[in-house]
């Protein structure tokens, strides 16, 4: 009669641990992916600087562009897109050396990647 109590007792503890287990699993991965977008595979930190006086006006540094130079140039495109949407609503962009520039045109500062334009409204 022990063994017969023992048994639904040890399934269930079992079962709870299992579920733990597997709870705590997909909390980790939760935990370690990344808000970050990827370009081409790669994370790319980015800056942009918008003029003060005229915040249309912007600068992107991707960092890193070695990683990937369409990567890069995406990350580049996705910052400043961003940008001119939130601050001005509309994704148009008048590049003055932008991500679609043949690769010998592209301006480097050391190993990163940058790109200039202006927000257009619509």
């Amino acid at each position: 009669m022990m063994m017969r109590m023992k048994s639904p007792l040890a399934a269930l503890g079992l079962a709870l641990c299992a579920a733990l287990a597997l709870s705590a699993c997909n909390r980790a991965q939760a935990w370690s992916k990344s808000s970050r977008p990827v370009f081409d595979g790669q994370y790319f930190r980015m800056s942009l600087a918008a003029e003060k006086d005229a915040p249309e006006n912007f600068v992107v540094t991707v960092r890193d562009a070695a990683k990937t130079l369409d990567g890069a140039r995406d990350a580049g495109r996705y910052e400043a897109v961003n940008h001119c949407i939130e601050r001005f609503g509309s994704s148009r962009i008048d590049w003055v050396n932008g991500p679609d520039a043949p690769a010998e045109e592209l301006q480097f500062a050391g190993g990163d990647l940058v790109f200039s334009g202006v927000c257009r409204g619509w």
